[in-house]
């Protein structure tokens, strides 16, 4: 269907089964003797049987995690070491990531540090990791309660697509990967973003050659922001808008809520800065509402202001603990700045969870 090169590292094949897995493996010279199958209790009841058959004639090893943020942390890094030298993987072996956003984390962090690195690819199977976590070589896992704190950036030598996937995937687990397809456009693509509002019913109704331009345009837009910059030390940045808040918030839930719904909130607070500084209108950030109420990822919160402003000052990405909000000039345009006081953050976090 889609394919799109990423910097002439790896590419991104957008398909709608999983038939091409081993041309595309072939295609792209990626070579490997033995294939660890790492995913979760819930996506290996529907498609860790297609990805085996991927691999007929391969010794296939499987690691299977609970589902969810808990998972994500080092003890589960450490049973998975165990498990790989517990049956004699070597370098020359292949890690498939199969799920969402947890799972790719996991995963991408077990290969960049196993034995100093192995290949590994991306088969994200939930819309979050599809449009966002498995594009970008981030890897990591939470710790001490800070979300993503310990990682590294380590590219996956392939990332496949199979947007079918999404069939299975909970209704709410669907929204949550909206909050970052809608974050897109609000920070580079404004033409993109009227098309997800102009298709909005077809998006909600799961067509399947929408959804499929959809991901490709995502995933185009993010492909272009880390080729130009891997490692996060520019443009990069604005890829986080929202996010800031949105982690802050997340840890503050325990994780009990969803990271889109986290985001969701986060753009709002973010949009309601840019508008204190004079950049966008107050009905923009009515608009933004209005299209995040529409897939159910925002709504009013109850959490403590302060104690989400003190998660925020320990975020990985502010420099000397000056909190970095990205903000938006317009719509489709989003810039980085440290430079926003205490009290117009805890009133963009009020306004943002209260209305």
């Amino acid at each position: 269907m889609y394919t799109i090169n990423i910097d002439k590292k790896y590419n991104i094949y957008i398909e709608k089964d999983f038939n091409n897995i081993k041309r595309y493996l072939i295609k792209d010279n990626i070579e490997y003797n033995n294939v660890v199958i790492i995913t979760d209790d819930n996506v290996c009841k529907y498609y860790l049987q297609n990805i085996k058959e991927s691999f007929l004639g391969y010794n296939v090893f499987v690691y299977t995690i609970k589902y969810g943020e808990q998972s994500k942390n080092l003890n589960q890094i450490y049973n998975i070491y165990e498990f790989l030298l517990n049956n004699n993987i070597d370098r020359k072996s292949l890690i498939v990531a199969l799920g969402g956003g947890v799972v790719g984390d996991i995963s991408g962090f077990v290969a960049a540090t196993y034995m100093r690195g192995i290949k590994f690819i991306q088969v994200p199977t939930t819309l979050l990791s599809q449009v966002d976590s498995s594009i970008g070589g981030k890897t990591g896992v939470d710790f001490l309660g800070k979300k993503n704190i310990i990682g590294s950036f380590y590219n996956p030598s392939l990332v496949y697509i199979n947007i079918s996937t999404l069939n299975t995937l909970p209704k709410e687990q669907f929204e949550n990967g909206m909050a970052e397809v809608i974050k897109h456009g609000y920070i580079l693509d404004k033409d993109y973003l009227n098309f997800i509002i102009d298709k909005k019913e077809e998006i909600k109704n799961y067509n399947k050659n929408i959804l499929a331009e959809m991901i490709y345009k995502s995933c185009k837009i993010k492909a272009n922001i880390v080729s130009i910059d891997e490692k996060e030390k520019g443009i990069r940045e604005i890829l986080n808008f929202g996010h800031t808040f949105g982690h802050s918030i997340e840890t503050e839930s325990n994780f009990d809520i969803l990271h889109g719904q986290g985001v969701a909130i986060g753009i709002i607070a973010s949009m309601y800065i840019s508008y204190k500084k004079g950049y966008i209108l107050k009905e923009d950030i009515e608009k933004a509402k209005e299209i995040l109420k529409y897939f159910n990822i925002y709504s009013f919160k109850s959490f403590n202001i302060q104690n989400i402003y003190n998660n925020m000052v320990y975020d990985k990405k502010n420099d000397n603990k000056q909190i970095k909000i990205i903000m938006l000039k317009k719509i489709g345009q989003a810039f980085a700045t440290n430079k926003v006081s205490q009290q117009t953050i805890l009133d963009a976090i009020k306004y943002s969870l209260e209305g």
